[in-house]
């Protein structure tokens, strides 16, 4: 059975992971007769929102591990752990926290830099030429792993495809449904909530990311 990591940033969309998108790629990875592991930063969250009024809450301080082992049911590892040659595939889904706890895209756009273990990880599957999945936001990561010229989409946001293509990137415009693959590096990526105005939508995309993922396993 193919092992695939997924890298989660928290929980809950304006802070962490987005809770859709981890819990359908999950599910994919599953469909898909594989198995995965969680892994997470063990580091303070950029901030916390509020999710019911959308606020930043001031004074509170939260865990990216201690939070994404809510969506993990517990089962989750610091990203600190991860060993790529435990594994066949790396899969990121989004929500603000790939971008303001993975790395500070969020907050520095053109200028961003990747958490350090994060990339660490991340880099290793890509030079061991094992393929990954980004989902959402996350894929604003992939020119931070992959270097100049990595196709990569965030759909169709014109300013966050610029953001994108600034970090060394080659944004594709991408429809919800779809993914983005770039062959050479064997990194894909899909829209979902960038995109997506439902659950139903968001996981349309995703589904075929993680099969195209485990199928290049």
């Amino acid at each position: 059975m193919k092992k695939v990591a997924i890298i989660l940033s928290g929980s809950g969309v304006f802070d962490g992971s987005e809770i859709h998108e981890a819990v359908i790629t999950m599910l994919s990875v599953e469909q898909n007769q594989a198995s995965y592991q969680c892994f997470a930063p063990d580091v303070a969250q950029l901030h916390v929102v509020n999710h019911l009024t959308g606020e930043v809450s001031e004074g509170e301080s939260r865990n990216v591990l201690v939070e994404s082992a809510r969506i993990a049911r517990g089962e989750i590892k610091a990203v600190t752990e991860l060993n790529v040659d435990d594994f066949d595939a790396l899969l990121l889904p989004g929500g603000f926290g790939a971008a303001k706890n993975l790395c500070d895209f969020a907050v520095k756009g053109a200028d961003a830099s990747m958490n350090s273990d994060v990339l660490n990880a991340c880099k290793a599957f890509a030079n061991a030429g094992k393929p990954a999945g980004y989902i959402c936001i996350s894929p604003a990561m992939i020119p931070m792993v992959y270097g100049q010229g990595a196709k990569a989409t965030i759909g169709t946001d014109v300013d966050t495809a610029a953001g994108v293509n600034a970090l060394g990137g080659e944004h594709v415009d991408c429809p919800v449904s779809e993914f983005v693959f770039d062959e050479q590096r064997k990194v894909v990526s899909t829209p979902a909530y960038m995109l997506a105005g439902n659950i139903s939508q968001a996981a349309q995309g995703i589904s075929k990311l993680v099969k195209k993922v485990i199928e290049l396993a």
